[in-house]
């Protein structure tokens, strides 16, 4: 069908740690931007109603009734359907939103490409290849319990059990038992106290769910820069485990399409963090990647694509201009362009 002119299109990217949504016309002008908690089905206690929260911080005073189209970019189980279309309906938006996989709105927030590859290390990791701005193929992505490999969440669990089996003798002494005994008992704690420190980390997870072990990942990564031998060996073994599903997912399948461009999504790759720079290391000078853009804008440019004609002109113009807008309102992603 074609956009009628005035017409809304919404894009939301529901992440582990944070939802973003945003509301464009058809010239891919941001109109609106809300932000809430995270949306991930598996990890977030509460995801619909953060989902609605950033809905309707985004949707401000806009008129409802000229959405024309959205597109949910979520990760997790298979409810995520179910959330999306129960935050649309809160919101009092008419017809039913798209849901998408998450790493498909990354791949279409950073490039207008229709074939690519993506991968995510954030609360959780995954990689994709995207073929007609569609995900053929992927890897990883089964959750903190299963998988998730490289990500803030294994991150964060291995960094509490190196703490823990340093601290009974089992592990070699690291510096992550300082940052992981404040996190978890506050700076008054008692960092050698071992039943305390698993007693509030299983506290910890049961009340704020397992997203939480991600909270420590910034710790692990500043652990690894200042040269503590553990730290260094986890978030190596995490490049290493990255590399691994990029490399799965961005192998030729023998149907002859362009591999265009890589990108690197989640705060752990976009960031100038250790992680990235091992991960650039490990995938090689031969790969060239991009920084993912932001995610809500590509959902909203996947509204408007599916709005649109087939071959529509208007389509591609609107999905470049919701691109340079989210880089222009964001200059430190040119600034460190995530490839060293």
């Amino acid at each position: 069908m074609g956009a009628v002119v005035g017409a809304l299109f919404v894009g939301v990217d529901g992440g582990g740690t944070s939802t973003r949504c945003v509301v464009a016309a058809e010239s891919g002008e941001i109109l609106g931007r809300g932000r809430a908690g995270g949306a991930n089905a598996v990890s977030v206690r509460d995801p619909s109603a953060n989902l609605l929260a950033a809905l309707l911080a985004a949707l401000g005073s806009l008129d409802r009734s000229r959405v024309a189209g959205g597109v949910f970019g979520l990760a997790g189980a298979a409810q995520a359907r179910a959330l999306a279309e129960r935050a649309w309906s809160e919101a009092e938006l008419p017809g039913r939103p798209r849901v998408v996989p998450d790493m498909l709105v990354a791949f279409t927030g950073t490039t207008d490409a229709a074939d690519g590859t993506v991968l995510v290390a954030g609360t959780g990791a995954v990689g994709a290849r995207v073929r007609s701005r569609r995900i053929v193929r992927r890897a990883d992505g089964f959750g903190w319990l299963f998988g998730d490999e490289g990500s803030g969440v294994w991150l964060g669990r291995r960094a509490v059990a190196a703490a823990l089996t340093a601290l009974d003798g089992r592990g070699a002494p690291t510096a992550l038992i300082g940052p992981g005994a404040a996190a978890l008992l506050g700076e008054a704690g008692d960092p050698q106290d071992v039943p305390a420190l698993v007693a509030a980390a299983y506290d910890r997870i049961a009340e704020a769910g397992p997203a939480w072990l991600g909270s420590l990942a910034p710790a692990v990564d500043a652990a690894a820069r200042r040269g503590d031998q553990v730290a260094r060996d986890i978030v190596r073994e995490a490049a290493r485990r990255l590399g691994r599903t990029a490399r799965v997912v961005g192998e030729p399948d023998g149907t002859g399409e362009e591999r265009g461009p890589l990108v690197l999504a989640g705060s752990l790759l976009t960031e100038p963090t250790e992680l990235a720079r091992l991960v650039r290391a490990e995938l090689g000078p031969r790969t060239t990647s991009l920084p993912a853009g932001d995610g809500a804008a590509g959902a909203a440019a996947l509204a408007l694509r599916a709005a649109l004609p087939p071959g529509d002109p208007r389509a591609g113009e609107g999905h470049r201009a919701l691109i340079g807008r989210t880089f222009a309102d964001r200059p430190e992603r040119r600034a460190d362009d995530g490839r060293g």
